[in-house]
């Protein structure tokens, strides 16, 4: 059984804890515009440039503006992120609040009507098109495969942009992932 001063010091302890991870939100809401800015990579389409594993933080929509790759390359500023043109956006495919989140380039803009690809079908509302990097098991666009078929990505299904990646600490959450056991 606890004494007294043992119930103390673990109530402490406790409260300082709970402190710190208030104090962390706190500050990721005013750095990232999200409450949990961090999303663990779980799949190798956006290999070479975020592994499976990899803790992504990503700055809500409403504080960034979306630039495709398509833009980056025709722009005069130079805008690399994550080794190529563009922004890497975290998407909900169709706007499902159930499904898991997608981790993916925003390749160009489409407006309603025009073209998703040269030769496509028409887009059905005006987004983003989107594509993982990794050319082995992405060779095509989002909206070219079952990930978001034929569906341009609007913005508000954009949960953020990625700014920055802490290589495979993920990996721990991803063992404690249900789909895992």
């Amino acid at each position: 059984m606890l004494k007294n001063e043992q119930l103390k010091e673990l109530l402490k302890d406790a409260a300082t804890v709970i402190g710190i991870v208030i104090a962390f939100l706190f500050i990721c809401y005013l750095a990232f515009g999200l409450w949990t800015p961090m999303f663990v990579v779980s799949s190798g389409s956006m290999e070479p440039n975020m592994n499976v594993g990899d803790i992504v933080f990503v700055k809500s929509i409403d504080r960034a503006d979306v630039i495709s790759r398509r833009d980056a390359l025709i722009s005069s500023q130079v805008h690399i992120k994550f080794g190529n043109p563009g922004d890497v956006i975290l998407y909900r495919p169709y706007g499902n609040e159930n499904t898991v989140p997608v981790i993916h380039r925003a390749m160009y803009y489409v407006e309603e009507g025009q073209e998703m690809w040269p030769g496509g079908p028409a887009a059905p509302h005006a987004g983003y098109m989107t594509q993982g990097d990794n050319e082995r098991t992405n060779p095509r666009l989002d909206q070219n495969t079952t990930i978001s078929y034929q569906t341009p990505i609007k913005k508000e299904w954009i949960i953020g942009t990625s700014v920055f990646k802490v290589p495979y600490i993920g990996k721990i959450r991803l063992l404690l992932s249900p789909s895992h056991f």
